[in-house]
Parts: C-alpha cells; sequence; structure tokens
C-alpha cells in the first residue's frame, strides 16, 4: 500500500516501459509487413523516450510474431501510440495482420550481464539500482472511448445510447463486464468500462452483441468522423482513434462509503500539454484520497492527446468541496491548472484562487451523465 490509497494504474511512476505486441500475420503477407514495419521503426527512432525494438518470429508457427520496445518511461510510448502519425504510420501492417493483442508493462526490477561473471561470489546478477514500487491492484482493467457527433445531435444520441440494453455482463470463466459509465460535454461522447479479467477479450465481447451494434449503427449518421462498421479497416481506424486511455487509477485505502456519487469532468488541456495536465491531476488525487475526511474515494484519469477526463467517486455533491472535486488544492497548484488548461474553450475568467472561479470552472468541466450501469455482484 502506499500513503494516498491504492495505486492500481500509473503512467506517472518513473518507471521504463515494455510494450510488447503480439501479431497473427496472414499466410503470404509476411514481406509487405516486413516493409511495413521497417517504415514504422525509421519513425519511431526519432520519437524522444524510445530506446530499442526488437523483431521475432516464432520457432514453432512462422505466422505468429512478437515486437517489443523499450521506452523511457509511460509518456512518451503513450504520446507517441496515440497520436496520428502512429495511427497512419501503422495503417499499412493492418491488411497483413490477422490477429494483434498489446500490453504494457512497467519494468520494477532488472539484472545485467552474467550471473557468474558479474557476481560470482554473491551467485546472482547485479540488480539494477531501479526499484519502482510494485502497485496494489482490484484485478480490473479501465478503458475509455471518446468520439464527438454532429452540433445539434446531441440530445438524439443521448437518447439512443441511454435507452439500449446492456450485453451479458459475463464473458467467460474468467473476464466480466463490471461497468460501463457514459457521459456528453457537449458534443463530446465519453464511454468509460470497467473489467475484471481479460480488457481486450471483454471489448471484442461487447462489440459482437447485437444490441451493442444497433446502437453503434444508430448513432452512425450522427458521428463528425465518418465509419463504415462493415469495413474492417474503417472501424479499427475509428476505434484506435476513439481510444482514451486510463494513465492513472487510485482509490483510497478505506472501507468504501455508502451514498458514493459518480461523476465524469473534461478538461481541455492547451496544445500539448495533455499529458502533464493529467500528471497533475492524478497526483492531486493521490492527496484527496489520502484524506480520510474528503470527499474523493477514488479517480481514474483519462488522457489521449489534449483531451484529458477525470472519472472521480465522491461522498456528496460536487459544489460541497469544489476544490477537491476539481481536482487541485493550493493557490499554487490552481495556478498549474490554470496554465494548462484551454480556458478560453471553457470560458474561464480570472484567477482560480477565488470560490467563485473555481465553482465556475467545476460547472463548466462537470459533464452529463447519460448512463451508469454496474452489473450484478459488483
Amino acid at each position: 500500500m502506499t500513503s494516498s490509497g491504492r495505486i492500481s494504474q500509473s503512467a506517472f511512476d518513473g518507471s521504463k516501459l515494455r510494450v510488447i505486441l503480439l501479431l497473427d500475420l496472414y499466410d503470404g503477407a509476411q514481406q509487405k509487413f516486413l516493409d511495413a514495419y521497417e517504415l514504422m521503426c525509421n519513425q519511431v527512432a526519432s520519437i524522444p523516450g524510445h530506446i530499442s525494438d526488437q523483431l521475432c518470429q516464432s520457432i514453432e508457427n512462422p505466422s505468429q510474431w512478437l515486437i517489443t520496445s523499450e521506452w523511457e518511461s509511460a509518456p512518451p510510448f503513450l504520446a507517441w501510440v496515440n497520436s496520428e502519425e502512429h495511427v497512419e504510420t501503422v495503417r499499412p501492417m493492418h491488411s497483413c495482420v490477422k490477429d494483434t493483442r498489446s500490453m504494457r508493462y512497467s519494468i520494477l526490477r532488472e539484472t545485467h550481464g552474467n550471473p557468474q561473471q558479474a557476481a560470482p561470489k554473491a551467485g546472482k546478477a547485479a540488480k539494477s539500482a531501479q526499484q519502482v514500487q510494485a502497485r496494489v491492484g482490484d484485478g480490473v482493467a479501465r478503458h475509455a472511448l471518446t468520439f464527438t457527433v454532429k452540433p445539434g445531435s446531441e440530445s438524439k444520441v443521448a437518447e439512443i445510447l441511454a435507452g439500449y440494453q446492456a450485453p451479458e455482463a459475463q464473458v467467460d470463466a474468467t473476464t466480466r463486464l463490471r461497468r460501463t459509465s457514459l457521459f456528453m460535454h457537449g458534443n463530446r461522447v465519453v464511454r468509460a468500462v470497467e473489467v475484471e479479467g481479460d480488457l481486450l477479450v471483454a471489448l471484442r465481447h461487447v462489440a459482437r452483441q447485437p444490441e451493442v451494434r444497433a446502437v453503434e449503427e444508430a448513432i452512425n449518421p450522427y458521428l463528425e468522423q465518418d465509419r463504415d462498421l462493415g469495413n474492417e479497416d474503417s472501424a479499427r481506424v475509428f476505434f484506435t482513434r476513439a481510444a482514451l486511455p486510463a494513465v492513472h487509477h487510485v482509490v483510497a485505502d478505506r472501507p468504501e462509503p455508502a451514498g458514493l456519487r459518480r461523476h465524469a469532468l473534461y478538461y481541455p488541456a492547451k496544445r500539448g500539454q495533455g499529458m502533464e495536465l493529467a500528471r497533475l491531476l492524478a497526483h492531486q488525487d493521490e492527496s484527496a484520497a489520502a484524506d480520510p475526511d474528503g470527499p474523493v474515494y477514488g479517480s481514474t484519469v483519462f488522457q489521449r492527446d489534449d483531451i484529458v477526463v477525470r472519472l472521480v467517486d465522491i461522498t456528496g455533491e460536487l459544489d460541497a468541496d469544489p476544490v477537491a472535486s476539481l481536482g487541485v488544492q493550493g493557490a499554487g497548484k490552481a495556478a498549474e491548472l490554470e496554465r494548462l488548461l484551454d480556458g478560453p474553450a471553457i470560458g474561464v475568467e480570472g484567477s482560480l484562487e477565488t470560490e467563485r472561479n473555481v465553482n465556475r470552472l467545476l460547472s463548466h468541466a462537470d459533464m452529463m451523465p447519460v448512463t451508469d450501469r454496474t452489473s450484478a455482484d459488483s
């Protein structure tokens, strides 16, 4: 445990990152895949924070491949993988790949060299100086999608998204949908999911459900970004661009109080400042979760480019403790938030040092709840 609670997910712990991509190629697609991989390598080599890559082929099944990469930390990788440049760079690979699976791991411990040579007396390899604390989780993976709809269609889209029948929660023996929370801010939609078990398996399960496909088809005419769910490449690109990864999750190290309320807050960042804004909110929520008398019980921060969304579970109403609900405490942190926020986009003027402006920003950031569904036994 940490003094701030149970941190089950964080891109901000300073650890190096290992990214693993498992691929199953179509027969005859190897050369095209290798050409696309070389193009990607040439581009990623210049990305700050990138350390190395490896491309591996199974010695048992030649259609199975593995790409691993190492990064100085998670933020530069997330900035790259969520960029439009990355979407276009990997697009040639789509026609080569039958199935793919991406995994990201913090590197907590490392050993170097031959154990016999590096430490003959101790009989073990020398450890690196890096000693990152292991996170304590609850077996739940968190992810979100975000997209925009055509202005003027917001009420119709909200009606469609609120009215569909929930899919079967139990995916298989080890994977279950735990909670789906859907919010809107103007014409922006955010759908956050919590999954016990395998997130990718759950997302694929949901996408195959008739009730979900019917809803997706129903909102198609209202989307600002066109998509064709019958076209695999079109659907893949849309959902890649819509991905809003969770970069931090913390929950208070105390029993869950009764009457928790879930809110989503939207923080549009200044250009290029999304990751720093997410980091600020994450660290502030660690402190808030450590306060036994504070309203914040749990928080998940999602970030992609300059879009930052904070899903927060609080006791009471948002405006009962606006400073904690907003996610900043103290004049210095308020000033930092002002510096990172795209203020004109949400109509904030003046300083957040006054309660009036804190409440004003809170009301602008608060997203409209559309639906919040929790499966039985969650």
